[in-house]
């Protein structure tokens, strides 16, 4: 299993306990994001530090790691919340 599809398991676990430990979906999709932010981050500059990739190439891959969950913490975030009636 690859390094890019262990860390999009990682990314949705991390939300999936976000959202289980936090009542208030809101501040669970922040905190999620949040979190998620510093451990892209860090593993970017792993690779880039230590595996030896450059920053363009692994730029691509963190956008991927960083974007799939965050993207999905706010659909979720959005479809879960109730919808607002005009009275």
């Amino acid at each position: 299993m690859s390094h890019t599809t262990i860390m999009l398991i990682a990314g949705l676990a991390l939300l999936i306990a976000m959202r289980i430990l936090i009542r208030d979906k809101r501040r669970a999709t922040w905190a999620f994001l949040v979190l998620w932010l510093l451990i892209s981050v860090g593993n970017l500059l792993v690779g880039v530090l230590s595996a030896g990739y450059g920053w363009g190439e692994e730029a691509v891959v963190w956008l991927l790691v960083f974007g799939a969950p965050a993207a999905l913490a706010l659909i979720a975030a959005r479809l879960g919340s109730p919808v607002s009636s005009a009275d």
